[in-house]
Formats: structure tokens, C-alpha cells, sequence
């Protein structure tokens, strides 16, 4: 097959073009518009292969958008293209409308103008699969409660607001046109080539400099964590043989609270490089508790039972598992994280040498 991936840059989408390269005999066409977190860094190794296609552009672009798919033809859409940084949304809403509403309604039309235009086989067998959160659920209020495909949704902030509106238009295209889509939500995610910004990455990187760790409020938000590349195992399932119309909530089994994650973090940095920075005795010393984001979501939980018993997926890493290998990697490849940081990733596709 060959499948299109909008945001094959970022941290989700760079994991599922890596996962299907290495794994399938799939093609793959990397569509992405480069903002700040798209970052070609996180494919170099695949990005020789004969089966794997780069085009920087703007999902909002239906005139770019119509010629991707006449150019390439492909035969399923993952749509990953998103921002998705919540205290981003709260500074600064209009991208995330722009690019996470408009654009999937831009990218639906131009899919859904392609799609009409296939021959009987190829139209039946194409599928645009919508990469989405359980953002959109809100959050839990009992600790034994757990977001199902059928949970309603109440998203709180901007970000997720947006997200859920994706969502409803994706369903939209499917009840009102018969456009052949599906819809995965997922818990957070984390594993290499994560942008530092995020709050595993950002731990490792902060403590390892003797900078502080900042955690929101009291610390004890809890999130279902996924590692990545499970993720991208999962995503592939269900564009291949899930269900058209269905939804898949994807999960890790591994609630844990903020706190407890930096304190993970913590302890495997004690063992892992026991020389700290000047004036470090121990890591969680860094720890340092900052004013709560508004309208901060207390716990978040996936349900996943429906994509394991009807597609036969689950989760390969433990949280244990997951959070050694994502801080091993952290600590073995600074030529990445270091790019970021100096934002010489970014001045480089820019054509900037400084």
C-alpha cells in the first residue's frame, strides 16, 4: 500500500513512518508542514529508503492538498497533523483552530474529492484514519472510571476543544458522505525523539543540566502513559484492518501521577548517571512546584479492551519498561536533543547557518 502521513515530522507520526518502514513493505509519502516540532532529525535513519517520500506543506492548503493526492494516489490517509501542546493553546488558541479544525476539514475535502474520483476497487478499499486524544474526554472523577469509545465528550482546554472538533467532523464526513473513515484516541504518549518541551523529556533534560523540575499544583494529576512505539503498532492495526466508522481508544495500562513520573525519572537518573551537576545532591532535589495550569484535568484513563479483543492489540512495554528505555535513549543520543535545544534543526530547513 502506499499510505499518506500528515505530520510524519512529529513525535507520534516520525514513530509510525519509522514503524512501517522497518516493518512492512508499505510506502510511505511524509506530508508535513515543518512547524516548530516537526523535526526531519527524528527520521534519518529511514530517510534513504526507496519506499519513503518527503512534501513540506500546509494541511490548510487545499490547492497543495489536491495535488498531493493526485501525485501520489495513495491508499490510506493516517492524519496526525496537529498542534498539541496544551499550555500553548492556552497562550495562544488561533493556531490550534486553524490547523487541528480547519485543516482536517481542508484535508477531508481534498481525501474526499480524490476518493470520489477512484475506480469501484480502489474506492472501496481506502480509508482516512484521524489520529485523535482522550483529551476530549475531560477528565474522570472516580478513581475506577475509565474513558470508553462511548465516554462523552467534554474537552477543557483550547487544545482539546479543537481536537474534539476534529473529531466530529471526521464522523460528520463519514455519517453524511460515506467517506471511509476511522478514529483512534489515545493516552499520553512517550519514548524517544519526544520534543523537549514535553514533561518526560523535559525532566530528563532538566535534571541532568541541575536545572529545576517544575511540576504543576500538587502533582498528583495522573495520566494513562503510552509508550510510542506501541502507539505506532496500534495506529498501523487499525488503518489496516479496523473497521470503517469505528472508534479505538489506545492505552497503556499505566495510570500514573505526574509526580511519580518525575520521581521514576529521579530514581533511574540516580542510577543511570550518578555524577550530578555541581551543587545536586540528589535529583528530586530539582523537584519544584509551580502555580496549576487553568483548567488542569485531574486524571485521565483508557479503556483499550475494544482494540485488543477485536484487533488483537496490546501494549508490548510496561511503564517500568517504557521510562528506562526512553531516559537510556535520552542519555545516549544529546546530538538530537541538543539540535532542538539550540534550534539548529529548525535554522537548517529554514536555510539560516546562525
Amino acid at each position: 500500500m502506499k499510505i499518506l502521513i500528515t505530520g510524519g515530522a512529529g513525535f507520534i507520526g516520525s514513530a509510525v513512518v519509522r514503524h512501517i518502514i522497518r516493518n512492512t513493505s508499505d510506502t510511505v509519502v511524509n506530508l508535513d508542514k515543518l512547524t516548530y516540532a516537526g523535526n526531519l532529525d527524528s527520521l534519518a535513519q529511514i530517510e534513504t529508503s526507496d519506499r519513503y517520500s518527503f512534501v513540506q506543506a500546509d494541511i490548510c492548503d487545499r490547492a497543495a492538498m489536491d495535488s498531493i493526492f493526485v501525485e501520489h494516489q495513495p491508499d490510506v490517509v493516517m492524519h496526525l497533523a496537529a498542534e498539541s501542546h496544551v499550555d500553548r493553546s492556552i497562550d495562544g488558541p488561533a493556531e490550534f483552530i486553524e490547523t487541528n479544525i480547519v485543516g482536517t476539514y481542508t484535508l477531508l475535502e481534498a481525501g474526499r474529492s480524490y476518493w470520489c474520483g477512484l475506480d469501484a476497487a480502489k474506492r472501496s478499499s481506502f480509508r482516512f484514519h484521524h489520529i485523535s486524544t482522550d483529551e476530549v474526554y475531560g477528565d474522570l472523577e472516580g478513581t475506577n472510571d475509565l474513558f470508553t469509545e462511548l465516554t462523552s465528550y467534554s474537552p477543557s482546554s483550547p487544545y482539546s476543544a479543537s481536537k474534539a472538533s476534529s473529531d466530529h467532523l471526521v464522523r460528520a464526513w463519514q455519517r453524511t458522505y460515506g467517506f471511509p473513515t476511522l478514529v483512534t484516541n489515545c493516552s499520553n504518549n512517550y519514548g524517544p525523539f519526544h520534543f523537549p518541551e514535553k514533561l518526560i523529556p523535559l525532566m530528563i533534560l532538566n535534571a541532568i543540566e541541575g536545572k529545576p523540575l517544575p511540576i504543576y499544583g500538587d502533582g498528583l494529576q495522573i495520566r494513562d502513559w503510552l509508550f510510542v512505539e506501541d502507539h505506532a503498532r496500534a495506529l498501523y492495526k487499525v488503518a489496516t484492518e479496523g473497521v470503517i466508522g469505528e472508534t479505538y481508544n489506545i492505552g497503556g495500562h499505566n495510570e500514573k501521577a505526574n509526580i511519580e513520573v518525575v520521581k521514576t525519572i529521579c530514581d533511574l537518573l540516580e542510577e543511570l548517571v550518578p555524577e550530578k551537576p555541581e551543587g545536586v545532591k540528589k535529583y528530586e532535589d530539582l523537584i519544584a512546584y509551580v502555580t496549576d495550569r487553568p483548567g488542569h484535568d485531574v486524571r485521565y484513563a483508557i479503556d483499550a479492551s475494544k482494540i485488543e479483543r477485536e484487533l488483537g492489540w496490546k501494549p508490548e512495554e510496561s511503564f517500568e519498561s517504557g521510562i528506562r528505555k526512553t531516559v537510556e535513549w535520552y542519555l545516549g543520543n544529546s546530538s538530537w536533543w541538543s539540535r532542538v535545544l539550540d534550534g539548529s534543526y529548525a535554522r537548517e530547513r529554514l536555510g539560516v547557518s546562525s
